[in-house]
This record gives structure tokens, C-alpha cells and sequence, in this order.
């Protein structure tokens, strides 16, 4: 879709949440033009129509401003060897894509005010209503860590509840999705 540069100045909070200001802006931009289609976050940048990767954010800083690339799958998705995907189109949500951008344009720019004004704990919250539910079974991939969404902590990390009750917080690193165990 595009990229966007944000520059940090005296009093933001963290430049690491800036990834779910993105995750609001475009999941406000889905629900607005494509209502129908049940789109979630799922931390820490990823977009999810019934399941699979339809959208995704990438981030990069350099000194004080931070490169916010968002890459959505409007009418076609890439074929990745771990994961499903899904485009916007095949369910029945077409967009133009220079609309699309402009709603995200102006979304972003609500959010990242938000972010500003009103801090991270505004974000955590618009960043949970958009998300899947807590409860929902996650992998932390490279750790092999598996646990239940339990939400957000305030500074934007994952809540991981594990089975044994224990709750872990998550800074970084790639979740996904769990299936639930049939028969369980």
C-alpha cells in the first residue's frame, strides 16, 4: 500500500508502539470500507480476515523518525509457505486502491494524533476493541511458547497466559494463531 514517515519528537511515547497506532489506522480503514469482511489485528502487525494474512506492518527507524510500511492484499495475496492469506476482493470487499490509501492517509493521521495527545493507553484500547478476542490460543513462534491472547500490557507488549496460569509479557517476536486441539 505504501509507506509513511513519522518523526519523533520531545514527549512521544515509545517509537516501538507506533506499530499499533498503524495496526488502528488500518484496521479503522478496513471496517470503514469494507464492513463486511470481520477484519482483526493480531499482534504485533499483522491484519486478519477470517483467519488468514490479509494485511501486514513493517517498521524501521533511523535516528528519530520511524518508516511505517503497510502492505495490504487488495486483490491479490502472496502464497506463504506458513501461513494462510487472503485478499480483500475474495471476500468481496473491492476497493479502489488510491481510495484505500487516502482513508488509510487520513486514519493514520487521527491515530498517531491519539498517540500524541492522549498516549499509549488510548491506542492499547482502540488496538484491543479492533483485535481478536482474548482467550484466543497463540504461538510465540521462534520460542515454541504456546499460551492464550490475555490482551495488552500498557506499554503495548503481549499478554501471554500460559496453561499453568502464568501470565508472560511478550516485547517481540512473531504469534500466530494456534487451532485448538480437536477433542479437547
Amino acid at each position: 500500500m505504501g509507506s509513511t514517515v513519522v518523526h519523533l519528537t520531545f514527549g512521544d511515547p515509545s517509537a516501538a508502539t507506533l506499530a499499533l497506532v498503524a495496526g488502528v489506522a488500518l484496521a479503522k480503514t478496513v471496517a470503514a470500507l469494507a464492513p463486511d469482511v470481520g477484519a482483526q489485528l493480531k499482534w504485533p502487525n499483522d491484519l486478519l480476515v477470517g483467519g488468514a494474512k490479509c494485511a501486514g506492518i513493517l517498521m524501521e527507524r533511523t535516528g528519530n523518525s520511524v518508516v511505517i510500511g503497510i502492505g495490504v492484499n487488495l486483490v491479490a495475496a502472496p502464497d506463504l509457505p506458513d501461513r494462510p492469506t487472503a485478499t480483500l476482493s475474495s471476500k468481496g470487499a473491492v476497493i479502489d486502491r488510491d481510495h484505500f490509501a487516502g482513508a488509510l492517509g487520513i486514519a493514520m493521521i487521527d491515530a498517531l494524533w491519539t498517540w500524541r495527545q492522549e498516549g499509549v493507553a488510548s491506542i492499547v484500547r482502540a488496538w484491543l476493541a479492533l483485535a481478536h478476542p482474548v482467550g484466543t490460543p497463540l504461538r510465540v513462534s521462534e520460542q515454541g511458547i504456546d499460551g492464550f491472547f490475555d490482551g495488552l500490557a500498557e506499554d503495548g507488549a503481549l499478554r501471554l497466559r500460559r496453561d499453568d496460569g502464568e501470565t508472560m509479557l511478550i516485547h517481540a517476536g512473531d504469534v500466530e494463531l494456534r487451532r485448538p486441539v480437536e477433542g479437547i
